[in-house]
Formats: structure tokens, C-alpha cells, sequence
């Protein structure tokens, strides 16, 4: 399947049993709802998924299982993140054997690179494999900047085609189109300014909250292509709450929980990362049953 990067693509969540081993049915069961809820494709083993607090035996498993439900109805782009170059090289062939449509390449975990050990690391990876690529700049979370410079410097690289932008600067999304045109397609990739980020260009949107509320986020980015940002914004305000967990550090946690609320999923995660609870968890229960209860029920206007 070609991977068409528009849309809501869901970075899904790795669903656990009690003892916290896969649960591949319920991870299965997860991914099948977000693509009847209508999400353009996957994002599996992002953030969300947990990626690196798996074995990689489970990845490549998890992998297949997903492909399996998925059953080629929309794209799986699989997360890429490894500590070492070697590492990423393999899975990403792997990945590729297993029947993914794409990878989401981050930068090796760990040591921050200078431009041009990002580079070559990117480069290494993307010739192991035919899958089209996404980087993913996340400077916040992972301490490494894709500048225009890294992105300039591989051009030349033709499977490189598409950059998940998740630096909180809304700039960088013009600054970017401004720079390379349709070289790269751009994606939002932090959900808080996600709106923002579609309306100033970028083609698609992966998504932490979409796990919770699929609905509406497919309403938002469909509502911005039929130019009608007045029923968009309203989504977006309504949303938005929400969408800040997506900048936390315990995103993860809470958007787990956020599907446990809306009966989509489980709230288990693996160490270290631990469930929520006390206060925070309160508070999460209460700002996903407040959004539950004030669901915009709208229709999309397709301008003139």
C-alpha cells in the first residue's frame, strides 16, 4: 500500500495484560475501532506504543499483529527507535519484511548527534530499506533538532519524503515549507498545536488523543480541508484541555487512561513508566468524562 501522508494518523497504544505481557487481541481490538472511527493510517510503536519498553522479539510480533488486523484498509507506519544505527538498520528491514507501509524514524536514542551523525544515520537507515520515511523532531522530548540544515543535506535521500513536527514553535512549520516546498510533507505532531499547524500547511496530523476521541479529531482535520475552520476551531477549543496532555511527560500514562475512561483500552504501562494515580489521575478522569459530556455535535460546511 502507498502511504498517502494526509489525514489523522493515531500514534496507537500498546495494549497490556495484568502481568503486563502484550495483550495482542486487545492491541488488535484498539487499532481495528480507530480505523472503523475513520483515521487515515497508523502510527504503531511511536511513543505511545511504548516502542522502547519493548523487547525486540515483541516489536517485530506486535508488528505483524498489527499488519494482520490492519489488513491493508489504511497505511501502518511503523516508530523506528533504536539505540544504535545498526539497530535501526535492522529493524527497519524487518519492518519491511513483516508487511509495514512505512517507518517513523527517530533520531538514535540516547546520544544527541551533531548534523552530521543525524544525517548519516537517517541515510544508513533509509538505504536499508524501499519504506518511505518520516522524521520525527521532537527537540523537547529527545534533546535533537532536524534543522533546516539536516533536512537540507538530504535531499538526496528520495525515500526520506516526510517530517513529523513536534517542536511547540509554530514557525517552523512555514519555515520549513518556506525552505523545501513540497519536498517533504509536514505533519503536525503535538497535538496542543495541531490545529494551528494544519492551517499553516501541514498535510496530516499524527495523533496521541485521537486514541480517546477519534471521532473529532477526524471531524477537525476533515473540516480544515473543506475550508471550514469555523466548525474546526470549535472542535479545537473544545479539544484542546485534552490535547495539552499530549506536551506532558506523562503523555503516555494519561492518554492510556483517557482510552480506559472512553472504554477504548487499558491504562497499564510498563516500568518505567507506572499508571497514574492520586490527584493526577483525578484529574485526568475528570477532564476526559467533562469532554465526554460536552461532545460537539457538528456537521461540516464545505466553503464556497
Amino acid at each position: 500500500m502507498k502511504v498517502d501522508w494526509r489525514g489523522v494518523f493515531p500514534a496507537v497504544t500498546t495494549q497490556f495484560k495484568e502481568d503486563l505481557s502484550i495483550d495482542v487481541p486487545e492491541s488488535q481490538r484498539v487499532i481495528d475501532d480507530l480505523i472503523k472511527d475513520g483515521v487515515t493510517g497508523i502510527i504503531a510503536l511511536g511513543t505511545c506504543g511504548e516502542n522502547n519498553s519493548l523487547e525486540p522479539d515483541e516489536k517485530r510480533m506486535l508488528l505483524s499483529a498489527i499488519v494482520e488486523v490492519v489488513n491493508g484498509r489504511v497505511p501502518v507506519v511503523v516508530g523506528t527507535s533504536e539505540l544504535t544505527t545498526p539497530r535501526a538498520v535492522a529493524f527497519a528491514r524487518d519492518a519491511e519484511t513483516i508487511g509495514a507501509n512505512g517507518l517513523m524514524l527517530l533520531p538514535a536514542m540516547v546520544y544527541v548527534p551533531k548534523t552530521n551523525e543525524l544525517v548519516e544515520h537517517f541515510t544508513q537507515v533509509a538505504n536499508a530499506t524501499g519504506l518511505p520515511i518520516m522524521l520525527y523532531n521532537n527537540p523537547t522530548a529527545y534533546r535533537v533538532n532536524i534543522g533546516n540544515d539536516a533536512l537540507d543535506a538530504l535531499r538526496p535521500v528520495k525515500n526520506i519524503v516526510a517530517i513529523k513536527e513536534s517542536a511547540a514553535d509554530t514557525r517552523r512549520f512555514t519555515d520549513v515549507y518556506n525552505a523545501f516546498g513540497s519536498r517533504y510533507s509536514i505533519f503536525a505532531g503535538l497535538d496542543d498545536v495541531a490545529y494551528e499547524g494544519l492551517l499553516l500547511g501541514a498535510q496530516g496530523w499524527v495523533s496521541g488523543l485521537t486514541s480517546a476521541f477519534p471521532h473529532e479529531s477526524v471531524m477537525l482535520v476533515k473540516a480544515l480541508e473543506a475550508g471550514d475552520t469555523k466548525t474546526a476551531l470549535e472542535i479545537y477549543r473544545w479539544f484542546l484541555p485534552l490535547l495539552h496532555l499530549d506536551a506532558e511527560h506523562d503523555l503516555v500514562q494519561s492518554i492510556k487512561l483517557a482510552e480506559q475512561v472512553m472504554g477504548r483500552g487499558s491504562e497499564r504501562v510498563r516500568m518505567p513508566r507506572m499508571p497514574l494515580i492520586g490527584e493526577r489521575r483525578a484529574q485526568i478522569i475528570k477532564m476526559v468524562e467533562e469532554a465526554a459530556a460536552s461532545r460537539p455535535s457538528l456537521s461540516i460546511n464545505k466553503a464556497a
